[in-house]
């Protein structure tokens, strides 16, 4: 047997079993009477398995549970407890011990038990591992993915770290532009001044120029006081302008001057002010159409895309929804102290063929909801919500699918998306994707698609 075990007991009698059967058992072991010689034996060792009291003389034992998965994340626990008091175990599981075993108990009985937390540890040890190779090849800052396109993404990422080169990042809602931009901003020379962040939609369209560019006292009513605008607050570094194609044409105007002169004025003054501004934009829309209807400036839309990264949605990267998968349930763990070690093949399958019309921000959202509910450590089909079972059969985790069945699956998910946000009611549905009733009525057939199942499900 291999392995370094803590046994946290302050019970004479107990502690001198355990040492003489862990000697049986040929593994490497410490004593801790109190927590407090727990807490200071977790930072000097690396434990793989921590046989834990509950009743110790300076505290709870369940209580010291997360500090264990803190301070010694591998470590894995098994709770002992006195005969009888079953249901603590089973509150010492649900807060993050692996197992549990009742005093007195059989020397057969423990030797298994530590078997089986022994070999967890190791997969647990080797399972970090593999992460952290893994995510110095599938991650750029805090940007998961190891598609071909997000490899492209990463490759321009470097190439302008230390430029000041305008950015356009174009790309669905939820698919991290606000991430792109703050990477962007961390690694360039301009790192160490502010970045300042505005949602153009966010703003009522007559405050969206005094948000930008500030006022002067007396500019308008209720302008008490001079006020600094974002472009003033992100001076010598950069300003993110996310939803820039919601912008009016008046304030567009305006924002082309500070890219071509670096000089900007507050609303209700007459000294123009010069500006050292990067700029980051980024936008849901097609920039490209906007321009050919008059609602965007063609002149702006040049100076702002001199460096342009479109983010796929991610029903068009596939392969990165394992690793986002995995990243979010690690991210949720810390957050909220759970355990989760990932998804069952089944519920993946799951997650591989929804549609995911919010993108990586749902995927984050949903995910965080199901470590905080989830009883224990996989994630199965049972916890996932309703409308995602509503594709009948999942895909497969891994193999390719054929040409037609592909299409059927994403033709199957942009309908049932649009009944969805349509309530269940087909002429709208219809409406939404552009095609008759009639169509509409036919795919559904075609496809399988129950729409009382998805009315249900609202």
């Amino acid at each position: 047997m291999e392995g370094k075990i803590l046994v946290v007991d302050d019970d004479a009698d107990m502690q001198f079993f355990l040492t003489k059967a862990l000697k049986r058992f040929g593994v490497e072991h410490s004593l801790a009477g109190s927590l407090g010689e727990a807490k200071k034996s977790l930072s000097e060792t690396d434990w793989d398995l921590v046989l834990l009291d509950y009743k110790l003389p300076d505290g709870n034992g369940l209580e010291f549970i997360p500090t264990i998965h803190q301070d010694c994340p591998t470590a894995v626990i098994v709770v002992m407890t006195a005969f009888g008091s079953e249901d603590l175990a089973m509150q010492a599981i649900k807060t993050g011990a692996y197992d549990y075993f009742t005093k007195p108990f059989k020397l057969e009985t423990m030797e298994v038990v530590i078997l089986r937390a022994l070999e967890r540890s190791r997969l647990l040890k080797e399972l970090k591992r593999l992460r952290e190779e893994r995510e110095s090849e599938v991650r750029w800052e805090n940007i998961i993915g190891n598609s071909p396109v997000m490899r492209e993404i990463y490759r321009v990422l470097k190439r302008i770290e230390d430029t000041d080169i305008t950015v356009l990042i174009t790309g669905e809602s939820g698919t991290g532009k606000e991430l792109i931009a703050e990477a962007i901003h961390r690694h360039s020379r301009r790192r160490d001044k502010p970045f300042v962040k505005l949602n153009c939609v966010a703003i009522p369209e007559g405050l969206l120029e005094s948000e930008l560019f500030g006022h002067e006292r007396g500019a308008f009513t209720g302008a008490t006081q001079r006020k600094l605008g974002k472009f003033e607050l992100a001076h010598g570094g950069t300003i993110f302008l996310d939803e820039i194609g919601d912008m009016t044409p008046a304030t567009q105007a305006k924002v082309l001057r500070v890219l071509q002169d670096k000089v900007i004025e507050r609303v209700g003054g007459s000294e123009p002010m010069r500006v050292d501004v990067r700029i980051i934009a980024a936008t849901n829309k097609d920039l490209i159409k906007a321009v050919k209807k008059g609602e965007f400036r063609e002149d702006l839309y040049f100076r702002l895309n001199v460096m342009a990264i479109h983010l796929p949605p991610l029903r068009k990267r596939n392969e990165d929804i394992p690793l986002l998968v995995d990243h979010f349930i690690q991210k949720a763990n810390k957050r909220h102290n759970r355990h989760v070690v990932g998804l069952t093949r089944e519920a993946m399958g799951y997650f591989l063929s929804y549609y995911w019309p919010g993108n990586v921000r749902e995927m984050e959202n949903l995910i965080e909801r199901l470590v905080v509910m989830s009883e224990g450590e996989w994630i199965d089909v049972e916890a996932l919500p309703r409308f995602m079972k509503l594709t009948d059969i999942p895909r497969e985790v891994s193999g390719e699918k054929p040409l037609p069945e592909t299409l059927d699956e994403i033709e199957r998910g942009l309908i049932i998306e649009a009944l969805r946000k349509s309530a269940g009611i087909q002429a709208k549905a219809a409406k939404r994707l552009g095609i008759s009733e009639r169509s509409l009525w036919h795919r559904v057939k075609k496809l399988g698609i129950d729409i009382n199942r998805i009315k249900g499900a609202l």
